[in-house]
């Protein structure tokens, strides 16, 4: 296989794992609907930054302790769990007490810097054990031979990222014929709650799923 040929396989194989509906999407939606379009696409970018950090560790060799640690593995399991538990209780939280304190004009629900859903997104990604695991397993499945494995690992997942902001651009765009409706006080305390409920789903998948991906 050449690297013309590695490159295609995976920006193939990287775009179905990209379109795949999960946490991400879900939390990128929510953005875009209840916060808008710019706050979503920090959201993604973070998350795609995320993806883009696990590829490097991955290629550096540093994913492979996690791979083979099961203590390394447990801990980042157990912290990514209390994370999303923490993030999807608190928006169910504020759904109920945020739309009472929102003036006019303000987005209603849980509020967050443009910085902070940057970091939230990236924090999300960075804390799912079963990414660093995936990247360590599947990057080498496209590494052709005399290629600087470091260097083109990073570039594979330098592909995956690059897919992933120009799908959560796709989805930003689809949900601007009806901001409008997503930002009804009622709209926003379901979309909170359903991703709140997806956010918890996963934190008590992660505590209860011990198995590696």
């Amino acid at each position: 296989m050449t690297p013309t040929e590695a490159l295609v396989a995976f920006a193939l194989a990287a775009g179905l794992m990209t379109v795949t509906p999960g946490l991400d999407t879900a939390l990128v939606l929510r953005t875009a609907a209840v916060e808008g379009g710019r706050r979503a696409f920090l959201a993604g970018v973070g998350v795609c930054a995320g993806c883009l950090v696990w590829g490097v560790v991955a290629a550096l060799g540093l994913g492979a302790l996690l791979a083979a640690s099961e203590a390394a593995y447990v801990a980042l399991r157990w912290a990514g769990a209390a994370y999303l538990l923490w993030l999807g209780a608190r928006m169910i939280l504020g759904a109920r007490a945020g739309l009472d304190t929102t003036g006019p004009g303000d987005a209603p629900g849980v509020a967050t810097s443009p910085a902070g859903w940057f970091v939230r997104g990236f924090v999300t990604n960075l804390l799912n054990p079963k990414v660093g695991v995936f990247y360590v397993t599947f990057l080498p499945q496209f590494l052709p031979a005399g290629v600087d494995a470091v260097s083109f690992s990073v570039l594979l997942a330098a592909v995956h990222a690059a897919k992933g902001v120009l799908w959560f651009s796709v989805l930003i765009l689809a949900t601007r014929p009806l901001a409008a409706a997503f930002r009804r006080p009622a709209v926003v305390r379901t979309l909170d709650r359903v991703t709140g409920g997806v956010l918890i789903a996963f934190g008590l998948r992660l505590v209860l799923d011990g198995r590696r991906p």
